[in-house]
């Protein structure tokens, strides 16, 4: 009897934990989401002040894979001009990162020199703020 009901104890503290420390690990993996597009901003920087315009593809950049070192998010351009660039970091397939909800999905404008954020669960398009609540560190 006292066996079972440390099984049941036991059972419940790990149906509780699990999902807590699961968002603990998605968020920290986050990370190399904002560390990718990150470097993809500088990458640009990098181009755009030798060129007319930002690239629209990331082997102009040298970037060769289009996944994060971890491989849990790819990262993609999704639109250059002479005055800014989208880019984003998409959840991989078959990942944990795609339980990441509103933050599945993160994107960064930047346009005249102004940086925008954003981030959604499944989104064709992004909604811009000054700030957003994947972004907050």
């Amino acid at each position: 009897m006292e066996l079972l009901i440390t099984v049941v104890v036991l059972g419940i503290i790990v149906a509780v934990a699990l999902p807590s420390f699961m968002d603990s690990i998605r968020k920290g993996r986050r990370s190399e989401a904002f560390a990718a597009l990150s470097a993809l901003q500088q990458a640009q920087e990098r181009w755009r002040s030798n060129n007319a315009v930002y690239a629209d593809t990331l082997t102009k950049v040298n970037i060769s894979s289009p996944t994060g070192p971890g491989g849990y998010y790819a990262l993609d351009i999704i639109t250059s001009s002479a005055t800014g660039y989208e880019v984003k970091a998409t959840a991989v397939s078959g990942t944990s990162q795609v339980k990441d909800g509103p933050c599945a999905n993160l994107s960064v404008q930047v346009n005249g020199g102004n940086i925008k954020y954003a981030s959604c669960a499944t989104c064709t398009t992004f909604t811009y703020a000054a700030s957003d609540v994947c972004w907050s560190r």
